[in-house]
């Protein structure tokens, strides 16, 4: 998770998979073969290689690349867009970026042309292995007022000025992509206080409350997306989103619930687990603080939810990536099994603009459907297999 707001999630985009099962690899045994590290492997393929190409409307997805564009313009030219040399330069980009400003395509067929002129697919891969996972995430509505009173009894928590957050990649270069956080206690730093003590008032008296919410269920959940919004007493709305975490580690509350025969396997979703909660709301708190992860949040203006990339999400066209693998802006030709159709499948052209804690892996991603009923049910329900494509200049 997903995560997804983490904006979206610097955690943006924890998956909702990762409510249900545990999101890394399981651990190994005295029998298992060791795992092979997760490597990016890409093979060059035509545009005829992508399957459903010619049918898609990536008109969507071009203004999502051009948001990403705003992001990318202020990278040195000479910086590196990935770890691989077929990723490019920031200036080779930047130059697309350019054509893209001035370009206006008129209908799917202008903006195919527009990705088919400057990039070419490449078929990424986990080594030799080109399937992975692909989940969803959503943007939830929860109501809420600024003052408690009445209902509104749940706080939503601004960042504490003393939580300190800090990538280790910066110190080596092996940690890439990893971070931790915490507080300076005696000049070290030491873990934060988790979800249960801060739900017991560790954090109290220090005018920390952002909004207040009437739901306990609807606010762990909009901890798992990373960003949401709140309807107000009046009818205004505001936009929240990720502005840090605690450092603890994720914990799949669903996989409890699997493993004490709560919700069967085979059932398991967003919807299943808050069906559970809401029946029993006695047990309920202790499983959600089985989840020692803590989510801080920022209020947004302007268009939103924002990605770990700083730039507004598109709903159906942007996708939570693992950035030690794939670049944030690049395009990427997404074929995976849908998740409410069997007979439909997910080929559409998206931007990579997030990612999220439980998004893991060079052949893994977190698609973002948007706000509302249909995107939750579609995202609660996303756990598909499937592979894509990567689209870089030539």
């Amino acid at each position: 998770m997903p995560f997804a707001i983490r904006g979206l999630r610097r955690l943006a985009a924890l998956s909702l998979l990762c409510l249900a099962v545990a999101c890394g690899r399981e651990q190994q045994t005295e029998t298992t073969a060791p795992e092979q590290p997760d490597r990016l492997t890409l093979a060059a393929v035509g545009f005829d290689a992508l399957p459903g190409w010619g049918a898609d409307d990536p008109r969507k997805a071009f203004d999502a690349f051009l948001r990403s564009c705003t992001r990318m313009a202020g990278l040195p030219a000479d910086r590196p867009m990935g770890d691989l040399r077929e990723f490019g330069s920031a200036g080779r980009w930047q130059a697309i970026c350019r054509e893209a400003a001035a370009a206006k395509p008129a209908d799917a067929a202008a903006a195919r042309r527009f990705f088919e002129d400057r990039f070419r697919p490449w078929r990424a891969a986990n080594g030799d292995e080109a399937e992975g996972l692909f989940t969803g995430y959503y943007e939830p509505e929860l109501r809420g007022s600024r003052t408690r009173q009445g209902p509104y009894t749940i706080p939503l928590m601004k960042r504490p000025p003393d939580l300190v957050t800090v990538d280790l990649g910066a110190f080596r270069d092996s940690l890439k992509g990893e971070r931790i956080a915490g507080r300076i206690v005696d000049g070290a730093l030491r873990p934060y206080a988790d979800r249960a003590a801060i739900e017991t008032g560790a954090l109290d008296g220090r005018g920390l409350e952002l909004l207040w919410v009437d739901d306990p269920v609807a606010a762990f959940f909009l901890h798992i997306q990373g960003s949401g919004r709140v309807v107000l007493p009046d009818g205004g709305a505001v936009r929240v989103g990720y502005a840090a975490q605690n450092g603890h580690r994720y914990f799949a509350v669903g996989r409890d619930l699997i493993e004490r025969g709560a919700v069967a396997k085979e059932d398991m979703s967003l919807q299943a687990i808050r069906d559970w909660m809401r029946a029993n709301p006695d047990e309920a708190p202790a499983l959600m603080r089985r989840n020692p992860s803590y989510v801080f949040f920022r209020e947004l203006s302007g268009e939103g939810p924002i990605g770990a990339q700083g730039a507004p999400l598109t709903p159906g066209r942007s996708l939570a990536v693992d950035p030690r693998f794939v670049p944030y802006g690049v395009p990427v030709w997404l074929d995976a099994d849908h998740p409410l159709t069997d007979d439909r499948p997910i080929r559409r052209l998206l931007v990579a603009q997030d990612t999220g804690g439980a998004i893991r892996g060079p052949v893994r991603g977190d698609l973002f459907w948007g706000a509302g009923a249909e995107a939750e049910a579609a995202a609660g329900r996303m756990k598909s297999r499937g592979g894509y494509y990567l689209l870089l200049p030539k």
